[in-house]
């Protein structure tokens, strides 16, 4: 356990870690979103990790993410009270990010709704990246991208100066793909998981198809190990998969979601999980064959976060 921080811990020592450390921290690398010129941080600040947390921990943790170099930040109205915590703990530094936030709304109207409420929410007049969130099903693919479906609202919100960038997160490769056959999206979120990857077969086919329609790749649930038989089971609050606890396996899960044609990954929304990918990604060195080789053993026969629809 001797890496191995307590929550607790986290908790109360991020401030005084910051004041001694300020002067030899590596910062986080960036990478350039699309074609865009914007840099952000190799990984995200998970905006789910201020859920249900003090308005007082919620700024500490802004501040430590800003002090390490994180300027890409990631919220949804769909993490609890995040929203609510979020926007004032990042007022200060606003300018300075890139904020990007999510709906589970299917039509424009509702979509439109929602939108200017997390506007309201997190303390500001636009959000540089706007996501239709979790888009899994067919009926999802259809309502969205349908007459008086979500996509007009966001179209017209970018044209309003709402958004700047459009984008969506996927838990189906096959919806990922048809969504970037049907328009002209600016990045997918979608899983860049090892287990994953090597067991199912899910993300090498997002990755391809983002590529050759120009559209920046952003990874979900690089240090997660593998699904739960029983998500109600769960290791951790704010994780329905079995996260790394490892800090070695997490930095080598990590660097091999990072090893991969991304700009960035979002880390888990537990506090302690979230901050120990932090660290870990500062000294950030792509993945080797034979360590990718390692985790495809670690992988093998574990059950995967998602699976195709036709396998």
């Amino acid at each position: 356990m001797g890496n191995r921080m307590t929550r607790n811990a986290s908790y109360t020592n991020l401030t005084d870690v910051t004041q001694r450390q300020a002067q030899r921290r590596l910062k986080v690398q960036t990478r350039e979103y699309g074609n865009t010129g914007r840099q952000l941080s190799i990984v995200a600040f998970a905006g789910i990790v201020v859920k249900g947390v003090s308005a007082g921990d919620s700024s500490r943790y802004v501040s430590w993410a800003v002090d390490h170099g994180i300027n890409y930040f990631d919220v949804a109205p769909g993490y609890g009270n995040a929203q609510n915590m979020l926007g004032p703990a990042l007022e200060p530094y606003r300018n300075d990010v890139f904020l990007a936030c999510k709906t589970g709304q299917r039509e424009a109207a509702s979509a439109r709704v929602e939108l200017e409420e997390s506007l309201k929410l997190l303390h500001t007049d636009h959000f540089d990246l706007y996501q239709l969130h979790s888009m899994a099903t067919q009926n999802d693919l259809e309502v969205a991208t349908g007459p008086g479906g979500a996509l007009e609202a966001f179209v017209k919100a970018r044209d309003e100066g709402l958004v700047r960038h459009l984008g969506f997160s996927a838990h189906s490769a096959e919806v990922a793909l048809e969504l970037m056959n049907r328009f002209d999206f600016d990045s997918v979120l979608f899983p860049v998981n090892f287990t994953t990857w090597f067991e199912s077969g899910f993300g090498p086919q997002i990755m391809g198809e983002a590529e050759r329609h120009g559209v920046a790749r952003l990874a979900l649930k690089g240090a997660a190990h593998h699904a739960l038989e029983d998500r109600n089971e769960r290791v951790r609050e704010k994780c329905w998969y079995a996260p790394i606890l490892d800090r070695e396996l997490m930095k080598l899960a990590l660097r091999w979601t990072l090893s991969q044609p991304i700009t960035a990954a979002i880390p888990p929304g537990d506090p302690e999980l979230w901050q120990m990918a932090v660290e870990v990604a500062n000294d950030f060195t792509p993945i080797t064959v034979a360590e990718e080789e390692q985790l495809r053993e670690i992988a093998r026969g574990k059950k995967p976060l998602f699976e195709l629809a036709h396998a």
